[in-house]
């Protein structure tokens, strides 16, 4: 028979073991999101890829957000669209916009500076206390980043300043997580997720509609493979990676959640050498150094 303290670590054992389950599992569904989206852009335009996107999260999600909606404090609906264009509407066409001119893979390591902008912002609008090691992080992350434009050649790719839109969508999700630890922390996953794509997938809807979509859809040659892609990236990259990333963020906290940043790259790099982009040692050792500040940012 099992004694009182084994009794007591089970439960938190258990739940730390969810904790990084879900923490793989999203490394491996956002990490694959840049690729399909660089699949979806091969027949459509960015704002046709990021709209099919969040439309398919949306109607996915309707049947939850209908049991849903009712029961959430209409002071709180806003607060939650907010949080649904930071977490998911605005990045999804910033990342389609880039994805235009630079790799996927480049992408999704940028995408790693997240959890410096999650810092930033729990620092300067929730007055939380920062160690000076967090401070060194910040600027051995920002180091890391500058040197990976570098390592990508500046003077070589005249569109190298794509990049900085997926890190005005990394300064997005960083302040969604700030936001959601603070004030959206008491609601379910699947109740959250369900209103904000909701609503994102009526601001996508016009912009879907008045973008000839229909028009490229029955021209464009790879028409089919390019709507699954999108379609895919919006079930799995926003619907269900949202809902686990809520739960992250509830169960383990906005740092711990902020982390899955250290997986993504990783599969992202891995999805770029089998779609054939030019990936170098020195493009890697930048990533390195990137994740070495956000260690420092995360480490307690």
């Amino acid at each position: 028979m099992p004694d009182v303290r084994n009794r007591y670590l089970y439960g938190p054992m258990n739940q730390r073991l969810l904790n990084w389950g879900i923490f793989l599992l999203l490394s491996l569904t956002w990490g694959s999101s840049f690729i399909l989206m660089k699949l979806g852009l091969e027949s459509f335009s960015p704002y046709q890829v990021a709209s099919i996107r969040l439309i398919s999260a949306g109607l996915a999600l309707l049947p939850v957000f209908f049991s849903y909606i009712g029961k959430t404090p209409l002071k709180k609906i806003p607060v939650i669209i907010l949080s649904g264009l930071l977490g998911n509407g605005i990045p999804a066409y910033l990342f389609c916009i880039a994805e235009t001119r630079i790799d996927s893979s480049l992408a999704g390591m940028l995408n790693s500076f997240t959890p410096v902008f999650a810092l930033i912002f729990t620092v300067s609008l929730f007055h939380a206390p920062v160690a000076k090691r967090q401070l060194t992080g910040l600027a051995i992350g920002f180091v890391g980043v500058i040197c990976l434009f570098l390592a990508k050649g500046i003077g070589t790719n005249a569109y190298w300043y794509y990049g900085f839109f997926v890190i005005l969508a990394t300064a997005c999700y960083g302040l969604n997580i700030a936001l959601v630890h603070h004030y959206l922390k008491e609601f379910a996953s699947l109740q959250l997720v369900s209103i904000s794509l909701f609503f994102m997938a009526l601001f996508a809807l016009p912009i879907l509609l008045f973008s000839d979509f229909f028009t490229v859809f029955g021209q464009a040659e790879g028409a089919y493979t390019s709507l699954a892609a999108s379609v895919t990236l919006g079930l799995m990259g926003t619907g269900v990676a949202s809902i686990l990333f809520y739960q992250l963020i509830r169960s383990a906290g906005a740092i711990f959640a902020s982390m899955v940043t250290y997986g993504l790259p990783v599969v992202a790099i891995g999805w770029g050498v089998l779609a054939g982009e030019d990936i170098n040692p020195l493009q890697v050792i930048c990533l390195a150094v990137i994740m070495g500040g956000v260690y420092l940012v995360n480490r307690k």
